[in-house]
């Protein structure tokens, strides 16, 4: 098991927050990796990460500490995932491409093109044969949407136990050095949805995941190893009062704060639930959060660069961020490394398999002619091939990844089910509530009325006694005068 790595950058301050509230910041680093917040209320918080970036610090060093241990990995065939968070403005594209993936000057250069270059770097020095593979997508609107072929505009999000969580038809361009690479990813960049906040005048209307696949062959071995780097650039959260967003905007807006409050959802499912008791985790509640499944919690190594403003006048921000960073630091990973079976060796288990699973398939059928009659077992032995329950798999991955997604979409069928109970049984509570609430009022009514029913039979009493005792009294008159005559 591995951590998230987690680190916090703090940009300058911008002309706008220099002229609204002068110098005035709201941090105060005490080492490399501690920090105290002061929030708008004057409180202190203390935020401990992997490494605190100041206003002062380098690309290079984001670099050097967040990608390259990364980098190093994936030539080892283990995956790795950088994610950069934060709001709208705080610097997260400026930390992920720079002012311009193809600007030549090395001190600004962002995470991107010095991962392009330090994968390169790394492949050419372990003197084995390599394929690097480069794909782009952006998130806009929660449809995933490529952007090496704009035609493609709503990918579908799969997995298998071979390959993970893979985007289906995605644009793969095979690259052969670090100018190729970085002038495809420039041409992608160009197709990005942008557009103009008043806190960011070329605001990232989409989350961007820049997705390198390395493959290498091991002579020695018989095997591939294949490793992949994903870079995430996310869209910022915004809050509609600062952005002054409207129209498309703020439509654009709602969908990136709703899938980064699904990513939060995740993170808090990951890091809140009971040890060694299994937890239902939402990574199907938005596009992102499912790309993200294997960086949260499964086969990567991940960073997460926070970023920041400074500024009293982003506070509220700047800690809803740093407690993001926070809470991911809690998760858990768990890379290893991938390798792929050569064909000679592939076609040699299929063979061994192949009699267990034809000893399988009897034993089933017998099991059903033991209480079917022999027709009826042929027609389920039809309708199994025809649905794919008894296919023919022709190897042992596709028989392990085919086992896998009848496991995983059994499992999300129970997952959906308990939640469709849970709603259920939440509303039925709630009607519940309702109608206790109606039936005191209905007896509160009801007592009143009795009250006033109750006081008209005492009237009625009264009034028969009054109506008895004049009846005596006249009987009492027409004695007396019977007897005076």
């Amino acid at each position: 098991m591995s951590s998230i790595t987690v680190c916090a950058r703090f940009r300058p301050l911008s002309s706008k927050e220099k002229r609204d509230h002068n110098d005035s910041i709201c941090i105060h680093i005490l080492d490399a990796g501690t920090l105290i917040f002061k929030d708008e209320k004057e409180e202190d918080h203390l935020f401990c990460f992997d490494r605190v970036f100041c206003q002062e610090s380098e690309q290079s060093d984001v670099y050097e500490f967040l990608a390259l241990p990364i980098i190093q990995d994936a030539v080892n065939a283990i995956n790795g995932t950088i994610l950069t968070y934060g709001q709208t403005g705080a610097g997260k594209t400026y930390s992920m491409e720079g002012p311009n993936i193809l600007e030549g000057n090395e001190k600004k250069k962002g995470l991107l093109p010095r991962v392009v270059e330090g994968l390169f770097d790394c492949l050419r020095s372990s003197e084995k044969v390599y394929t690097v593979k480069l794909s782009m997508v952006e998130i806009y609107m929660e449809k995933v949407r490529d952007l090496f072929d704009l035609s493609k505009d709503n990918l579908q999000i799969k997995e298998d136990k071979i390959q993970g969580i893979y985007l289906s038809g995605v644009t793969e361009v095979s690259v052969l050095d670090p100018e190729e690479a970085l002038q495809n990813l420039c041409n992608g960049i160009a197709n990005r949805a942008v557009g103009e906040t008043q806190m960011n005048m070329a605001s990232s209307r989409s989350h961007c995941v820049y997705i390198f696949t390395i493959q290498q062959e091991c002579t020695g071995e018989r095997r591939l190893k294949t490793g992949k780097i994903i870079l995430v650039d996310l869209a910022g959260s915004e809050k509609v009062e600062k952005t002054g967003a409207e129209g498309k905007v703020l439509e654009e807006a709602k969908t990136i704060n709703k899938s980064l409050s699904a990513l939060g959802n995740v993170i808090n499912a990951l890091t809140s639930g009971t040890p060694g008791k299994a937890n239902h985790i939402p990574y199907r509640d938005s596009k992102l959060t499912r790309i993200l499944q294997d960086a949260l919690g499964g086969n990567s190594r991940t960073a997460l660069l926070c970023c920041c403003s400074p500024s009293t006048l982003n506070a509220s921000e700047s800690l809803s961020t740093l407690r993001f960073g926070a809470r991911a630091k809690h998760i858990k990973t768990s890379p290893r490394a991938n390798y792929n079976r050569d064909k000679c060796e592939k076609k040699q288990l299929d063979l061994d398999i192949c009699p267990v699973k034809d000893e399988l398939y009897e034993m089933i059928l017998k099991k059903l002619r033991e209480k079917l009659e022999a027709e009826d077992v042929k027609l389920l032995e039809e309708l199994f091939k025809i649905e794919g329950i008894f296919s023919d798999l022709s190897s042992a991955e596709e028989i392990e990844s085919a086992y896998e997604d009848v496991t995983f979409r059994t499992v999300s069928s129970l997952h959906q089910a308990l939640d469709e109970l849970t709603r259920t049984v939440d509303k039925l509570k709630r009607e519940n509530k309702d109608l206790e609430a109606k039936l005191v009022e209905t007896e509160r009514v009801i007592g009143v009325h009795r009250d006033n029913a109750n006081e008209g039979v005492h009237f009625l009493d009264k009034i028969l006694s009054v109506i008895s005792l004049f009846m005596s009294m006249l009987l009492v008159c027409l004695t007396l005068e019977k007897m005076l005559r």
